[in-house]
């Protein structure tokens, strides 16, 4: 018999060497490597992209020298020795494959950008280090900048899953600290669904920063990613909630060998939420292998809506099914939020949920 438990009665505490411990990627991607990725023969940009990465996880080979230039912002950043010439930290080898400093790999939903950074983590030599966006910016919040840069300067490869500048702040620290990253000879690759000359765009005054971001446009070599959502490829639509007093009795019955489910009403576990910073979110949810949730609601204040995009991808990459009742996950988030400028990470949020879903309800783990 499951262990029943309430994450909103959880008020995780996390160190900062657990924070740095879960650098890694998740149990989702836990074994992946280029050999698991499976092109679409549709969209030859994916093949070409695994051709790519492969080399450039050749090319790590530690921290070398070469001048990383100067100036302001991003400036500097990734900046070869001889890019003409494809030596020193810059520039493509013969094979017409990347071998620069910076990559950032740039595509929609579910087309496999985090399945090929970890896949890269998974290849190329360490000390390494791979997490999302949030979570190098939580990082920073727990040790302070200056030994979270410390910390990482010691790192052959920094991977960024999910690159976002939401806000100036942002803007800065992620500024600063690839700067130092890359003045120090760590190779720094992203992923994100928005080309890095429009991170920013409908979130703040992105051309009060338009210096900053536009060097790091510049500096990035962008491997573009195409295709179709791989989450729903050949799947039926989402299904349609469930009637409430059935969900524990579906859980059960779906997942008889799971240890610990996690049953909670929708509006307790958000209050929750807003209480527990997103950094524990990863600890909140480390056991458990079933979520239940009691009466989903559309979430209408932008904070709650941010917090819990960072816990469908907790849940996400833990592999954790879903079986709930309520709205349904595609109305999760107002029209406003579902057109406004976080609407890549809430698009995200409900590609993510429902393949959750499917495989909490229909059993389907075409995920």
């Amino acid at each position: 018999m499951a262990e029943i438990i309430s994450l909103a009665d959880r008020t995780p505490q996390v160190s900062a060497e657990d924070l740095l411990a879960g650098f890694q990627p998740s149990y989702r991607f836990g074994e992946v490597s280029f050999d698991t990725y499976i092109p679409d023969p549709a969209h030859p940009s994916q093949a070409e992209a695994v051709q790519r990465l492969r080399a450039f996880a050749a090319s790590v080979r530690g921290r070398g020298g070469g001048d990383a230039g100067s100036g302001g912002g991003f400036l500097g950043l990734f900046r070869g020795r001889d890019k003409r010439s494809g030596n020193g930290r810059g520039g493509r080898g013969g094979n017409g494959a990347t071998s620069a400093t910076g990559i950032y790999l740039d595509g929609g939903f579910g087309v496999g950008k985090t399945h090929l950074l970890a896949s890269l983590w998974h290849a190329a030599p360490g000390p390494k280090a791979f997490g999302t966006f949030v979570e190098y910016t939580n990082l920073v919040g727990a040790l302070s900048f200056r030994k979270a840069v410390d910390v990482l300067k010691e790192y052959t490869l920094v991977c960024i899953d999910e690159f976002e500048l939401d806000d100036p702040g942002d803007t800065v620290l992620m500024s600063r600290m690839m700067r130092e990253l890359a003045d120090a000879g760590v190779r720094l690759v992203a992923t994100s669904n928005t080309l890095p000359g429009s991170l920013g765009e409908g979130r703040f005054a992105a051309q009060d920063f338009k210096r900053e971001i536009q060097v790091l446009a510049d500096q990035f070599d962008v491997i573009r990613i195409d295709g179709e959502d791989y989450r729903h490829r050949g799947l039926a639509e989402a299904p349609e909630p469930l009637d409430d007093e059935r969900l524990l009795e579906v859980a059960r019955e779906q997942f008889p060998e799971a240890g610990v489910v996690a049953r909670d009403d929708f509006a307790a576990l958000t209050a929750n939420l807003s209480r527990v910073h997103p950094s524990r979110y990863r600890k909140l949810v480390e056991d458990i292998d079933v979520m239940v949730l009691h009466g989903v609601e559309t979430i209408t204040e932008q904070a709650m809506a941010l917090r819990f995009v960072v816990l469908a991808d907790r849940l996400y990459d833990k592999d954790v099914p879903v079986i709930a009742s309520g709205v349904p996950f595609d109305r999760l988030f107002t029209d406003e939020m579902m057109n406004g400028g976080y609407l890549k990470k809430y698009f995200r949020t409900v590609s993510r949920m429902t393949a959750l879903v499917r495989e909490g309800q229909m059993g389907e783990t075409g995920l």
